[in-house]
């Protein structure tokens, strides 16, 4: 801080420490290496000047260690003179959405592994959608105990996922809109 002698006053007009600003470079750079693990598809998504995003996708071709090392500095140079808080927060939005997505499709998980294992787990499916065709689910269980028996491919433990991940979502689909193939070969004439 310094002391203005005229009004008494004081500013915090010190220029940042040695240390502060190596420490801000860094997370610029930490930035950038967030944004060279991305895919190019994300990476587009991200709002950034074209000389960042071309530095970015050169940086993801580099293979040489010391090149690439070069290359990151440059990104975080580049980075110096952006606002980094939207690049950011789109990088927390896409972390964010695939943590929530994977806990999700472990909860979806356990309760297909809970259904194979107890036929009582239905109520539970039940309880939390009413809307569920529990003949359907019924069958397409005991498809997927056949399967795991008989050494087939899981088809009807797919589908069992495929159907608890709808429910979820809200898009209940009619059990003649599900394709099942062992159910269409029963019929007889």
């Amino acid at each position: 801080m310094t002391h203005h002698p005229d009004d008494g006053t004081f500013a915090d007009d010190d220029p940042p420490s040695k240390t502060r600003r190596k420490k801000e470079m860094q997370a610029l750079q930490d930035l950038g290496e967030q944004l060279v693990a991305l895919s190019v598809e994300r990476l587009r998504k991200v709002p950034m000047p074209e000389t960042l995003f071309e530095a970015v996708r050169e940086a993801q071709r580099i293979t040489a260690h010391g090149a690439r090392r070069r290359q990151m500095q440059y990104i975080g140079k580049l980075m110096r003179n952006i606002e980094p808080e939207p690049i950011q927060a789109q990088l927390d939005i896409f972390n964010g959405v695939s943590r929530a997505e994977i806990a999700r499709q472990h909860r979806l998980e356990k309760l297909r592994e809970d259904l194979l294992a107890d036929e009582r787990a239905l109520g539970r499916v039940t309880e939390l959608w009413p809307q569920a065709d529990l003949q359907h689910l019924r069958n397409l269980r005991r498809n997927a105990l056949k399967e795991r028996e008989q050494a087939k491919p899981p088809r009807a433990y797919r589908e069992l996922f495929r159907v608890l991940r709808e429910l979820e979502e809200g898009g209940c689909a009619p059990v003649d809109a599900a394709p099942d193939e062992d159910l269409a070969g029963d019929e007889r004439e």
